[in-house]
């Protein structure tokens, strides 16, 4: 009697969830990597400083490979919308800063916690989506499907 090797459904789909979630933690992975990084308007590039949506690209770029277009506002209308309480690591997280929606980006670490580069003076780092001032600006959340896992 041959033995049946294939594998079950249930653990079909849990490798997949566990590809997805991996993959999902190379992107904050290689955010955090960015924690202390200077903010300059218009910045691209780790030596010379990020803006948000600076990180954004890069992140995703190292990561994926993925070059995602220049501003918050552009980036917002890539990849799919996601329900705040569906929202996954590696996810983007949106903010209305500058009285205009999607002034503001972000990639969600899980925790209701968030990593961004926020302003002139400041540096890239972590801070909660519980504050009030991010709360009272939160514009929704964006999932840009993996290149290689679609």
């Amino acid at each position: 009697m041959a033995a049946d090797i294939s594998e079950p459904p249930k653990n079909v789909a849990l490798a997949r969830l566990q590809t997805l979630s991996n993959r999902a933690s190379e992107l904050a992975m290689s955010a955090l990597g960015l924690i202390g990084i200077r903010y300059r308007m218009g910045g691209n590039t780790a030596e010379s400083g990020l803006d948000c949506s600076g990180l954004v690209r890069l992140v995703f770029q190292e990561a994926w490979g993925e070059t995602l277009p220049r501003t918050s506002e552009e980036i917002s209308r890539v990849g799919e919308k996601v329900e705040s309480h569906d929202m996954q690591p590696g996810d983007l997280v949106f903010y209305n800063t500058l009285r205009r929606g999607f002034s503001h980006v972000g990639i969600y670490l899980g925790d209701n916690k968030f990593i961004h580069s926020p302003s002139a003076g400041g540096q890239v780092r972590v801070e909660s989506m519980d504050l009030g001032y991010w709360k009272s600006r939160f514009n929704g959340a964006r999932r840009i499907s993996d290149p290689e896992h679609p």
